[in-house]
């Protein structure tokens, strides 16, 4: 058999720039190129093979290990999960840095390969810098820490074992269903190790992710289940979109008459002015579509994981004759909440079951307008929230309103924590498909900037606009700096509204006054952060990194910046002066979250009591 000699990290890239993924017929090169930060851990392995036998994947310096790995998260999220980027760091503190990304990724099931360089297999160097020492098993590294996190987790300690684990790291990153982070970890040593590598294993590797077509058995039982129901509801998830089943949704929805209601994954799957669309479901929910969820005796789940957002907390279906029907590729999603489980895809699935209850003659009962004056009272309720004023300072909802109103019709936004996804899933309108795109899976904040800047690498023909809060932009915004580096046009929209509003909403919703959450000094008379506002100047911050900046305080000043902004070339900030506390509210939704049984605070105890009364009409499981 030929062979070729390579190192470890050499036969790596080697093998990566030859996989290809086939969807429906049309073969994508599977990944793109590599996102990395160098250190003492992996600069001699992969960053020798990165430097001297790329191939044709592409190299991108990052400059935080969590920001990177979002920003490949969120390429391979807009790819529509058929390209990704690697991501490779050093050990320690550079590895463990990538561990909430990680979790970001596999909470939304978004493939993304990692890389973190681990200790010397030989152990010659005992212990290397920034190695753990655990000394009850000293198998243990930082990069155990993944495991948690990851859909697929390895260590590659000699160089021939690399073979057998990219096969398996290949069968994850393409499964519509087990995708997630995949880590592997690299050993310092074993990186640069040679080995014969058969020439064979470097041949082009077409993977396919094959479509499950649905049981004939289960469209049965799902057409059987929905014959003697009224009052359906559609939920469209995240998989509609993976699925590229938005026509199909459509499809369905307009035969049978039946509103569609959507999660933060799947926002966009309808145009917000289509006559069924009810908009966002849930705790983030708009008051047309949970209306509809409080009183439907039947919810078709599309694509869905049924989080507690989108339920809110189990709670959003109270009509006591209620049924779910879920189909979903994934049978551990699909049988959720008790549903009649179609485990399909749902792009071959929708038109299946289509033809299944037309032929029983189905069709929605909902009484004639009432859809209709649903959707006109929550489209007025909107137009009032896009036009609040307030005599104390810029409202929130206004400003979305007027970046709503500037941005084109594909262009697409990028939010992840904070207020500003509860205002997004309720009042933003789209009209066309993955312009919305909200990581609100593990809701991670910091994702923003970084989301934007991998969004912005898979969609290069479209303006991106980052969604974001003052609290989530001083998380994490360094990629704002890879942008630059790269000449990657993006805007970001910083909401600055003086801290953590979201949770100090929440907060003092559940009988707190308020505590750690504004960014205020600390006040000399009563030695709490109770003094004024710190004032923080992000279009500075903005402009010291090399970005184009504007600030906006009113309506007319936003409005400049934005038509500014879009004339730019590169990156750039808008710092948008808002008053707190000016978000949307809960539009009879419920969220459950601990309230203390016992406090010395009457309205903490009288929260706990309210809340004990809200858990009995949640369904237990």
């Amino acid at each position: 058999m030929e062979t070729i000699r390579l190192t470890m990290a050499q036969a790596l890239l080697k093998f990566l720039d030859q996989q290809y993924l086939s969807v429906d017929g049309i073969e994508t090169k599977f990944v793109a190129g590599v996102m990395g930060i160098f250190g003492h851990g992996n600069v001699t392995g992969i960053g020798e093979a990165l430097e001297r036998q790329p191939g044709s994947l592409a190299f991108i310096q990052g400059k935080n290990e969590q920001g990177m790995v979002h920003a490949a998260t969120a390429f391979a999220k807009q790819k529509n999960r058929k390209q990704i980027y690697a991501c490779t760091t050093s050990i320690g503190p550079g590895a463990l840095n990538m561990v909430t990304g990680a979790a970001t990724a596999t909470v939304n099931r978004i493939p993304v390969l990692l890389l973190p360089g681990d200790h010397f297999a030989s152990r010659q160097p005992d212990p290397v810098l920034q190695q753990m020492e655990i000394p009850n098993d000293y198998t243990i590294s930082a990069n155990d820490s993944f495991k948690a996190v990851s859909r697929y987790w390895d260590r590659i300690v000699r160089p021939e074992q690399l073979m057998a684990s990219l096969l398996q790291a290949m069968r994850v990153l393409t499964d519509p269903v087990d995708t997630g982070a995949v880590t592997l970890a690299l050993p310092q040593d074993v990186q640069a190790e040679a080995y014969d590598y058969p020439a064979v294993f470097f041949d082009r590797r077409v993977h396919y992710m094959d479509r499950r077509p649905a049981a004939a058995e289960a469209i049965a039982r799902a057409a059987a289940l929905a014959a003697g129901k009224k009052r359906p509801l559609i939920i469209a998830g995240g998989g509609v979109h993976y699925a590229e089943a938005v026509n199909e949704l459509h499809a369905f929805a307009e035969a049978l008459q039946i509103p569609v209601a959507e999660t933060q994954a799947g926002k966009s799957a309808m145009p917000w002015n289509h006559p069924l669309a009810a908009g966002g479901v849930g705790t983030t929910g708009t008051l047309a579509a949970n209306r509809l969820a409080a009183e439907a005796d039947l919810i078709i789940a599309v694509g869905t994981r049924l989080s507690d957002f989108t339920t809110a907390s189990k709670s959003a279906f109270r009509n006591p004759s209620v049924s779910f029907l879920n189909l979903n590729v994934s049978a551990f999603d699909a049988v959720k909440l008790e549903g009649t489980a179609v485990v399909a895809d749902a792009r071959l699935a929708l038109p299946v079951l289509q033809a299944a209850l037309q032929e029983i003659g189905y069709k929605a009962s909902y009484k004639d307008g009432e859809l209709k004056a649903l959707k006109s009272e929550w489209d007025a309720e909107v137009d009032r929230l896009y036009a609040l004023e307030s005599d104390e300072g810029f409202t929130q909802t206004k400003a979305l309103g007027i970046v709503n109103r500037f941005l084109g019709e594909k262009d697409v936004i990028v939010a992840a924590a904070g207020s500003l996804p509860g205002d997004l899933h309720r009042v933003w309108r789209v009209t066309q498909s993955k312009t919305y795109h909200m990581e609100y899976g593990f809701s991670c904040m910091g994702y923003e900037v970084s989301g934007a800047f991998g969004t912005a690498l898979a969609e290069p023909d479209r303006e991106v606009y980052a969604m974001v809060g003052d609290g989530s932009y001083l998380m994490l915004h360094s990629e704002l700096v890879t942008a630059i580096q790269e000449g990657v046009k993006m805007t970001v929209v910083l909401f600055d509204n003086h801290g953590f509003q979201c949770i100090h909403n929440l907060q003092r919703g559940h009988g707190s006054e308020g505590f750690g959450n504004e960014f205020r000094f600390r006040s000399p008379s009563t030695g709490k952060l109770s003094g004024a506002y710190m004032p923080i100047d992000f279009a500075a911050h903005a402009r010291s990194l090399g970005a184009a900046a504007y600030k906006a305080v009113n309506a007319e000043e936003l409005e400049q910046s934005l038509a500014l902004a879009k004339a730019e070339n590169g990156p750039v900030l808008i710092e948008v002066k808002v008053l707190p506390g000016t978000n949307t509210g809960g539009y009879e939704s419920w969220w459950h979250v601990g309230v203390p049984e016992v406090s010395v605070s009457d309205k903490v105890t009288q929260a706990h009591e309210q809340m004990k009364s809200d858990l009995k009409e949640a369904r237990p499981y």
